[in-house]
């Protein structure tokens, strides 16, 4: 007779098995040391001790299960279509209106309970990824001019945004907290077009 004790078989648990909960305590894992690129559904899966299908069967694509184990409200590139279609000369409205339109929408207490939970663990692997494997990178080629500064645009407006997230969020402190969304955009989306698309002195 051969004792299970110790082994995890892969595929559906019988039950109440908590086999959700340890696919993203294992996607939370992976994303945050590996970050997005590098982690697989399989990775996942095998690290959750259950098959890849039934990783697809609770949360779809790996960019959902993303999604999911940053608890974030609302699928990122949905979001972020609208910025990923503009031309070059309009992104940084384009970036500043759609996240704004996040914060300042009824998913807002998710998206700074999310932030929040990140900053507060002291782990920031997981935003890390998010800012620069998912939400920017599909216009790092874009914004490669000259080439090999992609990257570093991205991370000036990753500063730009999470600035504003911690100050007017979670912080809140005025005039900024209580500005409109429409006036801050008037106002922070030169800047972020300038670290998109203008020069950068030295470079």
């Amino acid at each position: 007779m051969t004792s299970e004790a110790g082994t995890r078989r892969p595929g559906r648990r019988p039950g109440n098995s908590g086999a959700r909960g340890d696919i993203l305590a294992s996607a939370r894992e992976l994303f945050a040391s590996n970050g997005f690129d590098k982690t697989t559904v399989r990775a996942v899966a095998a690290r959750a001790g259950v098959d890849p299908a039934l990783v697809h069967h609770y949360f779809g694509t790996k960019l959902q299960l993303f999604t999911a184990s940053i608890a974030l409200p609302v699928d990122p590139r949905d979001v972020l279509a609208p910025v990923y279609a503009a031309e070059p000369e309009d992104l940084g409205r384009a970036l500043t209106t759609a996240l704004l339109g996040v914060w300042d929408s009824p998913h807002r207490d998710a998206a700074v309970a999310m932030f929040r939970a990140q900053i507060a663990g002291g782990d920031s692997g997981l935003i890390r990824s998010f800012l620069l494997e998912v939400a920017l990178a599909p216009l790092f080629e874009r914004i490669d001019r000259p080439v090999g500064t992609g990257r570093l645009r991205a991370e000036l407006v990753a500063t730009q945004m999470t600035g504003i997230m911690l100050v007017r969020y979670i912080i809140g402190l005025e005039p900024l907290a209580s500005m409109s969304s429409e006036q801050l955009v008037e106002i922070v989306a030169p800047t972020v077009q300038r670290y998109l698309t203008g020069d950068l002195p030295g470079m």
